[in-house]
């Protein structure tokens, strides 16, 4: 698929996949006879992923090191699921701080309502 039609499916801006290529998080993508570039449904799984990792608060920086090791290959599988598995546990802690200030947020609201609070 042409970059128009990947942009619409991983919901990225062809800037940003462009930027993406740049920054060495997007390798490896085919073009064809006329130097387009052509993407295939690998890119796609992958370029979720990365979007995965971005909304779940893993910092760019990470996202690359996770990238340079995959390209390594499984010879870096330990180290990747490593980095993986500190990101998991930060995401835990986020959330769970996130249920706190949710709490208290439901406890402010339930003064409101009942008329405590003025």
């Amino acid at each position: 698929m042409n970059m128009r039609e990947f942009s619409d499916r991983v919901e990225l801006s062809a800037y940003t996949l462009r930027y993406y290529e740049k920054i060495g998080l997007l390798k490896h993508v085919q073009r064809n006879a006329s130097g387009h570039r052509v993407y295939s449904k690998k890119d796609i799984d992958w370029v979720n992923f990365i979007k995965r990792l971005k909304d779940t608060g893993m910092p760019l920086e990470e996202i690359q090191k996770y990238a340079s090791l995959r390209e390594l290959g499984t010879q870096t599988v330990q180290e990747r699921q490593a980095l993986l598995e500190k990101h998991q546990g930060n995401l835990v802690e986020h959330i769970r701080q996130q249920n706190e200030h949710l709490k208290a947020l439901g406890e402010k609201i339930n003064l409101y309502k009942s008329g405590e609070v003025s």
